[in-house]
């Protein structure tokens, strides 16, 4: 008798299953927006190759952008760093994180809305019950109750409402996902730039000791010949100021080193008083010779900023069809089976049985505008994530195209201050074997030794410019994150 009793629940739930699958969705639908129709980064014709007379660099347009792309510049001891950093960071560990949160809050989230939620329960109470509360004669009589049902409830998504809200949270997930990409190769490209900076510290310090140890022997020299009565005092304070000036510059470029590893040590998520990070020098560096281009069309769909973007553009569509269906009718099925009885042997009995099956439909007629207030909202949250998806896509073509142009320059300027390095090291000597025989003065050796130290400190500045500068390309193109293996883009 029970069972056909609850058998009108059984065509409700076919019913059920009928409806959900012919239920529309308003609001817009997401269509990726499309890629820029630009053919070039930079104004004017982009050179094939950024050369000087030693180490040419060629732009490959063929040339995919492969995930580690550190490894191109045969730096064993940069290739152990960043893989330890990518492995202890600790913001990488957090964005890892936040991308758990929210794919499994989106997970539960999809459960929730789209598959009915069925519930057990089950209860024992004791109750005294007067009939003469309800108006008729009687003593009090006190039982146990005890029940024992299965609920369950549904919302008709008619309208979408419980999908775009899913839909949100799977953009929101996308958007964590590319954060945590945008997160490690932007970890890498930092580890290659820092190592880079402490190398070129590290020369340019061992330049001015050596230019310190220069000075002070020419001051040893001069005062030799002051006390023969061939120079000057004059000549002797020079050079003393001169050795003081550049004396007080090494502090700085010390300082400027123990950060610059200190900060090594942050990125692959160790103290800087423990790290034991190995030493840098430009010389254990090589310059890649083969740099990716992607084509334009190609990068907005490998840059994870741009992709984040994309996703937050996604998501506030997706918020728009929410708030949209909000104004929509909402009905909500139910049904239960179970069980009562006064004690707990009879639970089962036939005559214990007990079913409900309900429906309930919510109509929003007036809520003093606010839903239509709400609507122009998402529209304007959609039309402002629309700005800054375009916005971010500016900015990253303008980065590529800075990128390009900087290592043009940084090819030109490396040759130059390579023959400048050279000239003024070869005047150097020059005027040091003149000065010695009396040929020139004391102020033309120290105008030479300036323009030694200066020139070889530009020397050691362009070449590190350089090799920066060719690992922000990688970086720019996307850091090759799509090529990892079982990487999905």
């Amino acid at each position: 008798m029970n069972r056909t009793a609850f058998s009108p629940a059984l065509p409700g739930l076919a019913l059920l299953a009928t409806l959900i699958a012919g239920c529309g969705m308003v609001g817009p639908d997401f269509e990726r927006p499309a890629a820029p129709s630009v053919g070039q980064y930079t104004e004017g014709a982009q050179p094939a190759t950024a050369s000087d007379q030693s180490t040419p660099q060629t732009f490959n347009r063929d040339q995919a952008v492969q995930a580690d792309w550190w490894t191109l510049f045969h730096s064993t001891a940069l290739n152990a760093l960043i893989e330890e950093g990518l492995k202890n960071n600790p913001s990488l560990a957090a964005a890892e994180a936040a991308l758990v949160n929210a794919r499994e809050s989106a997970s539960a989230e999809r459960s929730n809305l789209l598959i009915p939620a069925v519930n057990a329960q089950l209860g024992e109470t004791r109750q005294r019950l007067s009939p003469e509360a309800f108006g008729f004669p009687g003593n009090p009589n006190t039982f146990n109750l005890t029940n024992a049902s299965v609920q369950v409830s549904y919302t008709l998504d008619f309208f979408g409402a419980n999908r775009r809200q899913v839909e949100s949270m799977e953009a929101q997930v996308d958007a964590e996902r590319y954060l945590l990409q945008a997160a490690r190769v932007t970890l890498a490209a930092n580890i290659v730039t820092t190592a880079i900076r402490e190398a070129a510290l590290r020369e340019q310090l061992r330049a001015s000791e050596a230019v310190e140890q220069l000075e002070s022997r020419t001051l040893g020299i001069l005062e030799t010949r002051e006390k023969l009565g061939a120079i000057s005092q004059t000549e002797v304070q020079m050079q003393r100021a001169t050795l003081a000036q550049t004396r007080a510059t090494l502090p700085g470029l010390q300082k400027q080193l123990a950060q610059t590893r200190h900060q090594l040590a942050v990125y692959v998520g160790k103290f800087p008083g423990e790290a034991g990070l190995p030493r840098f020098e430009l010389k254990d560096m090589t310059l890649p010779q083969q740099l990716p281009v992607s084509v334009p069309s190609a990068l907005v769909r490998q840059r994870p900023d741009i992709l984040v973007s994309e996703a937050q553009l996604h998501q506030a569509s997706a918020n728009l069809g929410l708030t949209i269906a909000g104004a929509y009718p909402n009905v909500t099925l139910s049904a239960s089976f179970g069980s009562i009885a006064t004690r707990p042997g009879d639970l089962f009995n036939t005559g214990s049985t007990i079913w409900s099956l309900g429906g309930n439909l919510v109509q929003p007629l007036f809520h003093g505008g606010a839903l239509q207030a709400e609507q122009r909202a998402a529209q304007a949250a959609l039309d402002q994530a629309a700005a800054q998806y375009r916005q971010t896509v500016l900015n990253a073509f303008q980065n590529v195209a800075d990128v390009l142009r900087a290592l043009e320059a940084d090819a030109t300027t490396l040759a130059a201050q390579t023959d400048a390095a050279g000239a003024s090291r070869r005047s150097l000597t020059l005027a040091q074997a003149q000065y010695t025989s009396g040929g020139i003065s004391f102020l033309t050796l120290l105008s030479a030794e300036e323009r030694d130290n200066q020139a070889q400190l530009a020397l050691i500045q362009a070449q590190a410019t350089r090799l920066a500068d060719s690992a922000a390309l990688f970086l720019a193109m996307g850091g090759g994150w799509w090529n990892e293996s079982g990487v999905t883009p």
